[in-house]
């Protein structure tokens, strides 16, 4: 009987206590309604563009037909995924997106953080600023530009070919060499997105305390070991966050500068997950949307495994997380 009571006592407690937080939730939204008023835009976006279209992710389940529509199209469960299981490209085209991705992530970020770990110690402000608005430029630059210039710099007759050339290598065509394809993509995703990647390093740098400095500086330390005992430590909670969304984007190495740098002599080294959904979904005689969507969803499951694995093992080892 008093284990009953007991129980009716905390569940009235729970009950009480959930209704005074929606009332001071309601409160809160009421006193500050205008923030809200804001979000509303941003809330119909991820509606309509984000979550609305998740409805056709069922077609990976289809034989569909564009035709007869989602609901018309016969069930096939998951023979899609299968398909694609057994597809003798299926191994190269992980072993291509996986080398690119972790590679991506073990050069661009190391060299984001020491570029913007030597931009903070720079002490001129107007040298400072025009550092960081030439590494910015590149971002801004059209992607197709950008592959245009990479090509003519890469072409027989290039400048980063000329710069090999006088290294003893024979002259040719680096983007006709599946040796260098990766090296290549690797290398102008991190001149194009250098600058750019250091603004939240640049942020978190703004943040730290002054007064470590200082009394770093009364107990003798230099600037690398400023650099080394007070800089670094301190972005450790932003690195490991922004490595968790790059972990969460590893399958993503999108399919635009593999379709305009990579060719039929390299596809053995450039052909990614994302190029081949691209060929096979739309780019096809015969688009296959069922399959390209199956291996669309596959790949985001993959992610998503992959960011609450690094979430989950961020959260034990270092105590925080991306949530």
């Amino acid at each position: 009987m008093k284990l009953l009571e007991k129980k009716v006592s905390v569940e009235l407690g729970n009950r009480d206590f959930l209704k005074e937080k929606r009332k001071k939730t309601f409160r809160e939204m009421k006193r500050n309604y205008q923030i809200y008023i804001l979000l509303i835009p941003v809330i119909l976006y991820f509606l309509v563009f984000k979550y609305g279209p998740m409805y056709g992710a069922v077609i990976a389940f289809l034989d569909y037909k564009p035709a007869k529509g989602i609901l018309g199209s016969d069930w096939v469960g998951f023979k899609n995924f299968i398909t694609f299981f057994k597809d003798p490209y299926f191994f190269r085209i992980m072993r291509n997106t996986l080398i690119i991705s972790f590679a991506s992530i073990l050069v661009t970020m190391p060299c984001t953080i020491l570029f913007a770990v030597l931009i903070n110690e720079i002490a001129n402000t107007k040298f400072k600023r025009l550092v960081q608005t030439v590494t910015y430029l590149p971002h801004f630059i059209s992607l197709i530009v950008i592959c245009g210039m990479v090509t003519e710099f890469c072409s027989m007759d290039g400048i980063i070919t000329s710069f090999f050339v006088a290294f003893g290598m024979e002259r040719q065509n680096l983007l006709q060499n599946p040796d260098f394809y990766r090296a290549i993509h690797i290398g102008s995703q991190l001149w194009q997105g250098l600058g750019w990647g250091t603004i939240i390093y640049l942020s978190a740098l703004s943040s730290i305390d002054q007064e470590q400095y200082e009394a770093a500086s009364i107990d003798g330390a230099g600037r690398f070991a400023k650099m080394r005992y007070i800089t670094l430590p301190c972005l450790i909670p932003t690195i490991t966050i922004m490595l968790i969304m790059d972990l969460g984007r590893v399958m993503n190495v999108g399919y635009q500068k593999n379709i305009l740098l990579a060719n039929t002599l390299t596809l053995q080294t450039a052909e990614v997950i994302d190029s081949y959904i691209y060929r096979t979904g739309l780019a096809s005689s015969y688009p296959r949307f069922s399959y390209s969507t199956a291996v669309g969803l596959f790949k985001s499951l993959v992610n998503v495994t992959l960011v609450v694995s690094a979430n989950k093992f961020s959260r034990k080892v270092q105590g925080s997380g991306l949530w």
